[in-house]
């Protein structure tokens, strides 16, 4: 039976006339795309401009909420507590949903950014206001969470779909985490490196991880960040190594025929 995959980027993330990624060449080589919602990065012409990029390459289109930190590009946790980060999601989630209504596109996921998404991974209470934030938003939205992770569970005890997300361009410990970006091996810059660690994840069903132990993963997405040095070139490396390893590349939201 032919493998499925979700293939996404987090975009948007240009701010007035800063600009950030390669939206124009990353988003049409992509199945998903997250789109920033103003706190950690973008702004709402920006969030147009990318929900309407997507809409016409037929590339389904999340929200992408991190904490409201522009300086630090929502990579600093800020300490807040549940009530709070539930909260700033609602607003967020709120914000891009406002503006993809206008445009007739219908979000499809939610996928946390930065230190919120990697907190989230790991402490249970902060899980469980995520999960609580999409599910009051709308429960039949996806959730992204870091595959094998704390997230995970919390996301599907609240009833809500789970895409359980691996990263191509990523490194990871032997606990399954991504390297802290101030590690040499924590950006997998080689578009070859990271097409085979694409192709390894989704048809062996793991990676491994910096100091050569095997993780066990399970993913639904892989991602691409798009503010990775190459970005475009390392994800049509990984797009084209997928699809010449027989997987079928879809959006998440879509049914599958088959275990991803």
């Amino acid at each position: 039976m032919t493998r499925e995959i979700d293939l996404n980027c987090d975009a948007g993330e240009s701010f007035g006339p800063w600009p950030m990624g390669d939206d124009d060449t990353l988003i049409p080589l992509m199945t998903s795309v997250s789109v920033a919602c103003g706190a950690h990065a973008g702004d709402p012409q920006v969030m147009r401009r990318t929900i309407e990029l997507a809409g016409r390459h037929g590339v389904a289109v999340g929200a992408h909420p991190g904490y409201p930190d522009l300086q630090g590009f929502g990579r600093r946790s800020l300490g807040l507590g549940p009530s709070e980060v539930r909260d700033w999601l609602l607003a967020q989630i709120g914000a891009l949903a406002a503006i993809a209504r206008a445009c007739g596109v219908a979000l499809r996921h939610v996928k946390p950014h930065g230190a919120l998404y990697n907190a989230a991974a790991d402490d249970a209470v902060l899980a469980e206001a995520v999960a609580e934030a999409v599910r009051l938003f709308d429960p039949a939205l996806i959730l992204i969470a870091r595959a094998g992770s704390i997230q995970v569970e919390a996301g599907r005890a609240a009833g809500l779909q789970v895409a359980e997300e691996a990263f191509a361009d990523r490194g990871y410990d032997a606990g399954g985490r991504l390297l802290p970006r101030a590690d040499p091996a924590a950006l997998v810059r080689d578009p070859a490196a990271a097409a085979h660690r694409a192709v390894e994840m989704v048809s062996r069903g793991g990676v491994l991880a910096a100091d050569g132990t095997w993780v066990a993963l399970r993913p639904r997405t892989l991602c691409v960040h798009s503010d990775t040095p190459g970005a475009a070139a390392i994800a049509a490396a990984v797009r084209a190594a997928l699809v010449g390893a027989g997987m079928r590349l879809v959006p998440m939201s879509a049914p599958t025929e088959g275990p991803a």
